[in-house]
């Protein structure tokens, strides 16, 4: 549901006919130039999102004469319109504000150029209607890295969290990280409202991010690039001591890089996080340190293999 007053808060419109909606029940994201339903053709109207007029269309609108604007409005509003939107500042035409107030049809105005108000509207509608789900884990942006971190409770993931705030870098969420797929590929994570810059710390209690460290210490949302989940130590357990393949963690259908990250006393997280992070923007730009390892082993490996055989006696000369 796109609630109307945020809708118009968020886009920066101007009310030129009210409604008595609260919201729409908007699917996609698609928006409708209604070009060619003002010029009579009505077989495909894709009706169920917002109505976008600019300049081209309010002029066309504009040279109709009055019988026939009057049937191409009365047309138009015949179907059910969440809202039109004017852009460029123009002002509703007596006949199109007399049928949206008939028609309980809000009209807004925004002083955008009509390509400027698309690409906004639709980036925030994208944003509204992304699927979304709630994660119990720790969101830190670390080097602009996203970082995830999963594991179970008591496993020091708040703890890790807060000496990465100390070490200059940003919490977006603790403990309960609500997840937004915004594409196919991207997803980003944030705290909720209730409880957004707090954290828990066993034996302390909450604590403000916020107040404590500044507004530097915190942000509102972040791209999760990295899932690091941290476990106890198990000692018969293999972990990755190479990091030659990848593994990943499926979130909303979205493959993430993902890190399993063995916990001992003594062990300083923070620091193996910052690494972590490091090494992911490494891998991204090209480099991989694993990979150059082994490309270098290989290297003295096939030099060996082909070195020419040494006479006998030969090295006591």
């Amino acid at each position: 549901m796109i609630q109307a007053k945020r809708f118009v808060d968020a886009l920066s419109l101007e009310v030129l006919a009210p409604s008595t909606r609260e919201g729409w029940d908007i699917k996609a994201t698609d928006l409708n130039r209604p070009g060619m339903q003002l010029a009579g053709f009505f077989e495909y109207f894709p009706h169920e999102g917002p109505q976008v007029i600019g300049r081209v269309e309010m002029t066309y609108l504009e040279s109709l004469p009055p019988e026939v604007r009057h049937e191409r409005l009365e047309r138009f509003f015949s179907y059910d319109i969440p809202c039109i939107i004017l852009c460029r500042s123009m002002r509703c035409p007596p006949d199109m504000e007399a049928f949206a107030r008939a028609k309980d049809v809000p009209v807004y105005q925004s002083a955008l150029s009509t390509m400027r108000f698309v690409s906004g509207c639709i980036l925030y509608l994208n944003a509204q209607l992304a699927p979304r789900q709630t994660l119990h884990g720790v969101l830190v942006n670390v080097y602009g890295v996203g970082i995830l971190l999963t594991g179970e409770s008591g496993v020091g993931k708040s703890e890790s969290a807060l000496e990465l705030v100390k070490r200059g870098h940003q919490l977006v969420a603790d403990d309960v990280v609500d997840v937004r797929r915004v594409t196919d590929q991207r997803l980003v994570g944030e705290a909720p409202e209730m409880v957004r810059h707090f954290m828990e710390i066993r034996g302390i209690g909450i604590i403000d991010i916020r107040a404590m460290y500044g507004i530097g210490a915190v942000v509102r949302s972040k791209t999760i690039d990295l899932v690091i989940h941290l476990e106890m130590w198990v000692k018969d357990r293999e972990y990755d001591r190479l990091g030659l393949t990848t593994e990943h963690s499926a979130i909303m259908g979205v493959q993430v890089p993902l890190m399993v990250i063995p916990v001992q006393p003594g062990r300083n997280l923070a620091i193996v996080i910052e690494v972590a992070a490091r090494n992911y923007t490494l891998k991204h730009t090209g480099y991989n340190a694993a990979m150059e390892l082994d490309k270098r082993l290989m290297s003295m490996v096939s030099e060996a293999a082909n070195a020419p055989p040494s006479m006998p006696g030969e090295s006591d000369w």
